[in-house]
């Protein structure tokens, strides 16, 4: 059998398992030695590798380091966030194409998101124009969990327990004085606000902190709050509020628009923090009491110590079905996690069309989101829970947390 290589890439946003995908790919890769040759790593996703900027994996990482890779939170290879041009004629395709043939790749994975996903979209429909063929899968990663014709992926797991035990904590520290408080937590989340809503696991009982929970897909209004927030604190002395960075006014905008000009990425995204901030100071203007607002920004994606079992397992098993798929002639799919009905949470993984979900987005369901946009519903509970489950133990070195380094 003609053996082919495998090139794969990390793009978009890091989290804390997005390298347990890309130890499944290469542990898969090789075993299957008689059709695998070697797995090369792009360095900074596709761009980087336009420049050739690519490593041979197979050669340059042991089983010690291999093992160490799979609990190593971000990017182990650095990543990207690079458009690709909307005309297949363009001549990057071509010269794209040359660069994987002269690697004699044969199948191509690119562990990322939305945007990720529509660079799978492009370079499997321009090899079919070609008739090239190079495989190429598309293996799902965000904690926006906004990947449509899957149940969830791989990173937001870990990234929603990691937000439920930040905001069990922050409720402890802010319970400790007298006077009355408000604490508000600015989570990630654009247009969809699941990690937000994975802040009502850290209730304990009903009524618990956080007492207020705001998600980007109900319209916000200034004065609703101030209204919500003034009554919330008739029972609750020291109130926890969550906010996505992405609330906005239902007509386009942001609410931390409505306190500075905000900038775009090269996707044209703007580029949201602020929220937290704005409503602080609308709460000191308007109800005079102590208020601070904190942004749990990065550490939503990067935190070792709050890896869930259960999401590493799946973003390593998403890895292996990729590769699995692609030895099978399947390209142009993405690995999506479909689960299973029944009271025990399971999931099967199977390729769907990548074309169908990029430049998609998936919302929190609107019956998931009580009262009256300010609040998340048991459904919502029972969705998530199974997901943040288990404890991963990272080796230890002089009392830190030892990690994969790129050499």
């Amino acid at each position: 059998m003609n053996k082919k290589n495998i090139l794969v890439g990390q793009s978009g946003g890091p989290t804390a398992v997005i390298n347990g995908s890309l130890y499944g790919v290469i542990c898969e890769g090789a075993r299957h030695s008689d059709a695998v040759g070697c797995v090369y790593g792009m360095i900074n996703g596709i761009e980087g590798f336009l420049a050739d900027s690519y490593m041979n994996l197979s050669e340059t990482l042991s089983d010690d380091d291999l093992e160490l890779l799979r609990l190593t939170p971000a990017a182990y290879l650095g990543s990207c966030r690079f458009k690709l041009p909307e005309n297949l004629s363009d001549s990057f395709y071509r010269v794209l194409f040359e660069k994987l043939e002269r690697l004699d790749i044969g199948y191509f994975f690119y562990i990322g998101g939305n945007d990720s996903m529509d660079t799978v979209s492009k370079l499997s429909r321009y090899a079919a124009q070609i008739k090239s063929p190079i495989r190429f899968i598309g293996i799902p990663k965000t904690i926006d969990n906004d990947l449509v014709l899957t149940d969830h992926t791989p990173g937001y797991g870990s990234a929603a327990r990691y937000v439920a035990a930040s905001i069990r904590e922050i409720a402890l520290d802010a319970s400790v004085y007298q006077q009355k408080s408000v604490t508000i937590v600015e989570i990630m989340g654009r247009h969809a606000g699941w990690l937000t809503a994975a802040s009502v696991l850290a209730r304990k009982f009903e009524n618990d902190n956080p007492v207020l929970i705001y998600l980007p897909e109900s319209a916000f209004n200034t004065d609703t709050f101030i209204e919500d927030v003034k009554k919330a604190l008739e029972h609750t002395s020291n109130l926890v509020v969550c906010v996505s960075e992405g609330i906005n006014d239902g007509n386009g905008t942001f609410i931390c628009e409505l306190a500075s000009d905000v900038g775009v990425d090269t996707f044209g995204h703007k580029m949201l923090t602020g929220s937290g901030k704005y409503l602080e100071n609308l709460v000191k203007e308007k109800l005079g009491v102590k208020v601070r607002s904190i942004e749990l920004n990065v550490n939503q994606r990067c935190s070792s110590s709050m890896i869930s079992a259960t999401d590493q397992e799946e973003a390593i098993q998403a890895g292996i079905s990729g590769v699995h798929f692609a030895l099978d002639g399947i390209t142009g799919k993405m690995i999506a996690f479909h689960r299973t009905e029944g009271a025990d949470y399971s999931i099967n993984y199977v390729p769907e069309d990548v074309n169908l979900i990029c430049n998609q987005e998936k919302t929190v369901p609107p019956e998931w989101i009580t009262g009256n946009g300010s609040d998340i519903g048991q459904a919502f509970i029972d969705y998530a829970l199974p997901l943040i489950q288990g404890i991963v133990n990272v080796p230890e070195e002089n009392g830190l947390p030892k990690f994969a380094y790129r050499k």
